[in-house]
């Protein structure tokens, strides 16, 4: 069995806060302490949002913190790009994004040549491809045809245990969120096409700091809640009401025929208390709790 701690959205910033002032190195750190008695974890993974402001700095406290949990297990961490993280400092902190146990870099660019943060590892005979659907300046996510033909030219030769796809914008659809369409991944049915007939066996993000699953091609697509915050979805469909209680996933690898997840959530005494609610049509925020 591989077993993976699937975080995402730290969004940890030079000082600290994110955007909206929420201490974002408490909520890592409460939910990497809450999750220390997890048995059996071969991989961390980090599906974007790693600096709230796209530094070096936000980058390295996330490394720090996550690095130290995975150093105790000795165990890999592993992280892609989200839409407010920035290629330069990315590369520059976490090198390909995929970093051992004692911090060395072990993965491989899947273009040496290109400055996308795009990679791939194994754990054992398990390959784990991160992407690179960061579109600098926008929200949601897109997948050139330039990486597409990268990955469909890895992903041509299968391994032993399959492979897990790892980035942040999910390929997914919620027609009861409509909101949803605008920030995912924008060309869904390309990366469709690219995974299906080959050997992956799940599709990893994030971005939605809410918890939601689907298919893709046949395969399936889980979206971890974000750790800064998540979204409560209870709000009306065109409000978007963000919360504090950081969350994360287990997710299992057990034979061919699974995987299985779970959510996990740090223990907060503040758990639910809103942080922002806006209009999602307007962008405009909406003053008044709901």
């Amino acid at each position: 069995m591989t077993r993976i701690l699937h975080l995402s959205d730290t969004h940890v910033s030079a000082t600290g806060a994110d955007m909206d002032g929420v201490d974002a190195v408490a909520a890592l750190e409460g939910i990497l302490h809450d999750a220390r008695h997890l048995p059996g974890l071969d991989a961390v993974v980090v599906s974007g949002d790693i600096a709230d402001d796209g530094s070096a700095a936000g980058c390295g406290a996330v490394l720090e913190r996550v690095g130290a949990f995975a150093a105790e297990r000795g165990i890999p961490h592993i992280y892609s790009t989200g839409n407010h993280d920035a290629r330069g400092p990315f590369r520059e902190v976490l090198g390909s994004g995929h970093r051992d146990a004692d911090g060395s870099d072990r993965g491989r660019l899947l273009d040496p040549e290109s400055d996308l943060c795009a990679s791939v590892s194994f754990l054992a005979d398990l390959r784990i491809v991160t992407v690179d659907s960061l579109v600098p300046g926008e929200t949601h996510g897109f997948l050139d045809e330039h990486q597409l033909a990268c990955l469909g030219a890895e992903l041509a030769t299968p391994t032993r245990d399959g492979t897990v796809l790892v980035l942040h914008h999910p390929p997914l659809h919620l027609a009861s969120l409509p909101w949803v369409a605008d920030v995912v991944l924008h060309n869904i049915s390309a990366l469709g096409r690219v995974v299906r007939g080959s050997d992956v066996r799940a599709i990893l993000a994030g971005h939605l700091h809410f918890q939601a699953t689907g298919y893709l091609a046949g395969v399936p697509v889980w979206v971890t809640p974000g750790v800064v915050t998540r979204i409560d979805t209870t709000a009306p469909p065109h409000l978007v009401r963000g919360v504090l209680g950081a969350g994360a996933s287990v997710v299992d690898l057990s034979d061919p025929a699974s995987p299985s997840s779970h959510v996990i959530a740090a223990r907060d005494p503040r758990a639910g208390e809103q942080v922002y609610l806006y209009d999602a049509a307007s962008g405009e925020d909406t003053p008044e709790e709901l």
